[in-house]
């Protein structure tokens, strides 16, 4: 059973946080922190960590849907909080993200149907991949559009990590040699086609689910990126990635 403080500390990336309520909040006060409420905990979502209570103890959620990545997994939310900063940081430059190569392509014709490898597929500009569930907006995530529906990318070496085959992933592009998480707000291209990193594409509840327990856990911050794009054309296994 987790504790608070111990599921804190797992948001934080921090130790010695401390049991006591007062305590706690002035350690997280010096930090610029702070533990904010949620008015309906069993059915909030959030793309990041949050701190979650149940009957036997406390835990890290994570996605959206949210799946548990820490401590109890048994039973409804009783009451849940973002650990949220008191002022946003200005966002970090993009990186240098290298350059890298298509190592596979895959498209699935319904949301929750088997992902199909590919050599070649058409890219159409904001939209997706000829042929992909999400190019029709057929997806589980297309109602509600938002920024980087068209298509998802991931590392190789991300789902190497995790133990993941680049079909389980559920993501249209597999690349290798790339920092893909650098290309968020960016400009980039694989092969002749232009797009723009929108943000990550984080692990959820539903790809646990398609998938097996532990993957949600294994790709937090490393699940991907969610990609518009701005110029047509084929992509192909063995395309060059690149920033522009």
């Amino acid at each position: 059973m987790a504790s608070r403080a111990e599921c804190i500390a797992e948001i934080v990336g921090a130790g010695g946080v401390p049991d006591d309520e007062v305590e706690l909040r002035n350690w997280l006060a010096v930090r610029g922190l702070g533990l904010v409420p949620i008015a309906e905990p069993q059915a909030f979502e959030w793309p990041g960590p949050f701190l979650g209570r149940r009957a036997d103890g406390f835990a890290v959620l994570f996605g959206v849907p949210p799946g548990t990545i820490h401590g109890s997994d048994d039973g409804a939310l009783e009451a849940a909080w973002v650990v949220a900063a008191h002022q946003s940081p200005p966002a970090p430059a993009p990186g240098d993200a290298g350059t890298g190569v298509v190592e596979a392509i895959a498209i699935a014709t319904a949301a929750e149907a088997p992902m199909q490898g590919v050599e070649a597929a058409t890219a159409i500009a904001g939209a997706g991949l000829e042929g992909d569930r999400y190019a029709r907006g057929a997806g589980t995530f297309s109602p509600g559009r938002s920024d980087g529906r068209d298509l998802t990318i991931v590392a190789a070496e991300a789902l190497a990590d995790a133990g993941v085959e680049p079909l389980e992933s559920r993501r249209n592009v597999v690349v290798r040699g790339v920092d893909v998480d650098a290309l968020r707000g960016r400009r980039f291209r694989i092969g002749d086609v232009e797009l723009v990193g929108a943000r990550r594409c984080e692990p959820c509840a539903h790809l646990e689910r398609l998938t097996r327990p532990g993957v949600l856990r294994a790709l937090v911050h490393r699940g991907g990126l969610r990609a518009d794009i701005v110029a047509g054309g084929e992509l192909r296994v063995g395309d060059e990635v690149a920033p522009l």
